[in-house]
This record gives C-alpha cells, sequence and structure tokens, in this order.
C-alpha cells in the first residue's frame, strides 16, 4: 500500500535537506541577480580590506555586500568592474535558485506530498523568495482550463500551521485535517474554524465545511512552457 505522505513530513525532509547543502558565500540566495564578488576577489588575489580599499568604501560594507546582507547596486558593479578588469556579466551567477516540487496535484485537484525533500527542483521565477517558496507540478488535464499539464503552482507558508486571513477568498495549496492536500479556493464555511474548498474547474466537486491543518495562498502560476526542470 502507498502511503501518502502530509506536508509536514515533507517540510521536515526539506529542512534537513537544506541545512546539509552548502551554499557559496558570495552567492545571495534570493531570485534576483546573484553575484560571484567572493569568487572573483579569491582569484584577483585580493583580501576584502585591498579590494574595499580600491572601490573607496569600508570593509564592513564590502564584506555585507559580498555575503549578501547589503544590496548591490550599478555603482557597485561598474567599481568591481573597473578594479578586477572584468565585464560586469562576469560578476553575475546566471544560475537561477531552485525550488523544491513539494508534490503533484492530481485528479480532483488532490496534491499527492512528496516522501522526501531532495527530489526534484525547478528553477524559480524571478521576483519570488526562493527561501521560502515552494512548488506543486500539474499531472494530467484535471485542473484545465485553469491549469494545464507541466504547470508549476509557487506558494510559501507564512504561517506554519491554520489559515490566515490573506488566504480566504484567493487560490491556495492547503491540507485537511485527514493530511490530503489540495489546490482549490479557501472561503469561509458555515460554522467558525470551517472552510468551502471552491474547485477551480467549474465542472469538479466543492469540499464544504472542511476543516483544515494550513492553507498558503498561491504566489505564482507558471505554465509548463516556462519551467525548468533541475
Amino acid at each position: 500500500m502507498v502511503r501518502n505522505f502530509t506536508h509536514s513530513e515533507f517540510l521536515q525532509q526539506v529542512k534537513f535537506h537544506n541545512q546539509s547543502m552548502e551554499w557559496s558565500p558570495g552567492i545571495r540566495q534570493t531570485c534576483g541577480m546573484k553575484f560571484l564578488i567572493r569568487e572573483k576577489r579569491l582569484a584577483a588575489g585580493l583580501t576584502q580590506e585591498a579590494l574595499a580599499d580600491r572601490l573607496g568604501i569600508s570593509v564592513s560594507l564590502f564584506n555585507g555586500l559580498e555575503t549578501g546582507k547589503r544590496r548591490v547596486n550599478e555603482t557597485h558593479l561598474e567599481g568591481l568592474s573597473s578594479v578586477l578588469g572584468m565585464p560586469v556579466s562576469e560578476l553575475i551567477d546566471e544560475k537561477r535558485p531552485t525550488v523544491v516540487l513539494a508534490g503533484e496535484v492530481r485528479a480532483g485537484a488532490e496534491v499527492a506530498f512528496s516522501a522526501s525533500g531532495d527530489g526534484s527542483r525547478v528553477e524559480c521565477p524571478p521576483g519570488l523568495p526562493s527561501p521560502k517558496m515552494l512548488a506543486v507540478l500539474v499531472e494530467g488535464d484535471g485542473m484545465e482550463p485553469v491549469y494545464s499539464r507541466g504547470d508549476v503552482l509557487f506558494y510559501a507558508r507564512d504561517e506554519h500551521e491554520g489559515v490566515p486571513r490573506s488566504a480566504i477568498g484567493h487560490k491556495c495549496v492547503c491540507e485537511d485535517e485527514d493530511g490530503v492536500g489540495w489546490v482549490k479556493q479557501v472561503r469561509e464555511g458555515s460554522e467558525p474554524g470551517l472552510f468551502h474548498l471552491i474547485s477551480l474547474n467549474p465542472f469538479a466537486q466543492n469540499n464544504l465545511n472542511v476543516r483544515l491543518k494550513w492553507a498558503a495562498r498561491m504566489r505564482l502560476h507558471w505554465p509548463a512552457d516556462l519551467v525548468t526542470k533541475v
């Protein structure tokens, strides 16, 4: 018998997996640009103090730029380009951060959460904060005409448990008290603590007066032809 894993079990696996990963200090883990300042400085044989001095900035500011704690702007990039003798393009890592696929959306908009957090990943679209993002992959055509096979739905659980007010009335990834995941619009139920799960497919069945463990508002729908699996 195949066991259905809950989202909480999946998150524990993701946390364990991410803690075991070694991230380069010179790359900011966001879905904006990522910079290779540390790598290029070391390749040039310069200390932080020496490069900061040539740029005319404090060592603390340079350290923040290198570790991603401070925002890198156009002036910083132009200065680094001039001092290191390389085009700005060589200071930018073209690889995008990735987001783990938490599960698959199957028939009836039901989500089958993955058994572990080290499985398939997709590139994070621009503008999304990758460390907080999770995603589910649409399988089959049960979500037509709203979503199609291969589409990816991104979401973030701002609250570990419960249903935040910001989720009410919106498309969400959620999990009911029985551990079953859904992609539905969440509305308030007929009693406090109960919720209506409204199907996005007008021909599919709604789930009424359901108790939810949590609900996370969907942040982005990424069509299949834009998805890059890694």
